[in-house]
């Protein structure tokens, strides 16, 4: 089993900075990815963005050049700097981990960030 826990979300003004984050524990293998997913209110929920263990990174276009995902590989945990926010960024924001050799996903409890318009 693998725990997620997230942190960091809140209320922040438009153009204002926040940063999630996610500390994985339980059974991690090296090879899981590790992301970020948001859902607003009536929205199917996005992918936000994803970092392999060899750092690589996938950002949904809405959020190029304002979010920035990060890793630490040693206290399995993940950051996402958010910058520039707006009121559309406004969701739950989820941290996941996705296990290839399984393919399996982990979510965490969700963190609430409000941009307000």
């Amino acid at each position: 089993q693998v725990r997620l826990v997230e942190s960091g979300g809140g209320l922040v003004q438009p153009g204002g900075s926040l940063r999630l984050s996610c500390a994985a524990s339980g059974s991690i293998f090296s090879v899981d990815t590790m992301g970020w997913y948001r859902q607003a209110p009536g929205k199917q929920r996005e992918k936000v963005a994803t970092i392999d263990v060899g750092g690589t990174v996938n950002y949904v276009d809405s959020v190029k050049g304002r979010f920035s995902i990060s890793r630490d590989n040693i206290k399995n945990t993940i950051y996402l700097q958010m910058n520039s926010l707006k009121a559309e960024d406004t969701a739950v924001y989820y941290c996941n981990l996705h296990q290839p050799f399984y393919d399996r996903d982990y979510w965490g409890q969700g963190t609430q960030v409000t941009v307000p318009s």
